[in-house]
């Protein structure tokens, strides 16, 4: 056990030194680049990867390989289940005006077809941000903490930590929501990343993979952040409701992980097993099935 919680500081720590490397130029200038975000989205994989190189020398434990195509499914099609609700309430509620328009991204292309190239297309670009981030969190931090602690804790420990990784942007540079108190936009993002943290973390389990999980994520910005947040003509009103840092995708979000472990429950044995399989590293050949 001891050794489990000095590799999460290490891994704690290797995240936190890289992630200033590029917090910082943003920070200065105010605002975030995608190029920079890109760049702070591989931090924790980069820190993960180091970490257990230097404690165990190989890439044994983040579940590297894919698992069952249905949790792949699932963690693709769950950010509309839970993100739709959310913005139908605020069509049809005066709290924004939907624009189908907003997903024509070509010349001659109609919003049917610009919302499959968006939900196609747009996915490798998501998928290749969030990947960066899920081998750290959820290859890495969540089979760690279940060594020492409870699903639940990993849970809201790895939620937490996660939300507060994002912190220093949200306060020093220009990642947050728009026409609502900082702190009203910390509280409602937090609430929001714990809950998608906890359905990160069950999915990670339920496959011994963090493969959903980066799915889910690379998803869940595609379709809050593509598809509904840009469909949306905001008015003075949105932001309290819409997007990541409004009430109601917190609201949402907690729901749903409500449902995902009532409807497949997962007790504390997963702090016996661990979420992800004790896997080859990728310089060796995976047995047949594995």
């Amino acid at each position: 056990m001891p050794q489990t919680k000095r590799n999460i500081i290490l891994f704690l720590a290797l995240t936190l030194g890289l992630s200033a490397l590029t917090w910082i130029p943003q920070i200065q200038a105010g605002t975030i680049h995608p190029l920079w975000i890109l760049a702070t989205m591989w931090c924790p994989a980069v820190a993960a990867i180091a970490t257990r190189l230097i404690t165990q020398g190989n890439l044994r434990g983040f579940g590297w390989t894919p698992g069952k195509v249905k949790w792949l499914a699932l963690a693709y099609v769950l950010p509309i289940f839970y993100a739709l609700p959310v913005y139908l309430i605020a069509w049809f509620g005066g709290l924004g005006v939907f624009d189908e328009g907003k997903w024509i991204v070509a010349p001659n292309l109609t919003p049917l077809t610009g919302l499959a190239m968006i939900a196609t297309a747009g996915l490798v670009a998501s998928l290749l941000s969030a990947t960066g981030e899920e081998i750290g969190w959820r290859g890495f931090l969540a089979p760690e903490l279940l060594k020492v602690t409870s699903f639940r804790r990993t849970a809201i420990v790895s939620g937490l930590i996660w939300a507060g990784w994002h912190i220093p942007l949200i306060v020093f540079a220009d990642y947050r929501g728009h026409g609502t108190p900082l702190l009203f936009s910390i509280i409602c993002f937090a609430a929001m990343i714990v809950g998608l943290a906890t359905i990160m973390a069950w999915i990670t389990v339920k496959s011994g993979s963090f493969w959903p999980a980066a799915m889910l994520h690379a998803t869940h910005n595609l379709f809050v952040q593509g598809v509904f947040d840009s469909a949306t003509v905001t008015n003075n009103n949105s932001a309290y409701w819409t997007g990541e840092f409004g009430v109601g995708l917190a609201l949402s979000m907690a729901i749903a992980a409500a449902l995902c472990l009532r409807i497949s429950p997962l007790g504390d044995e997963a702090h016996e097993k661990g979420a992800a399989p004790k896997d080859r590293p990728l310089s060796e050949p995976s047995e047949p099935g594995a």
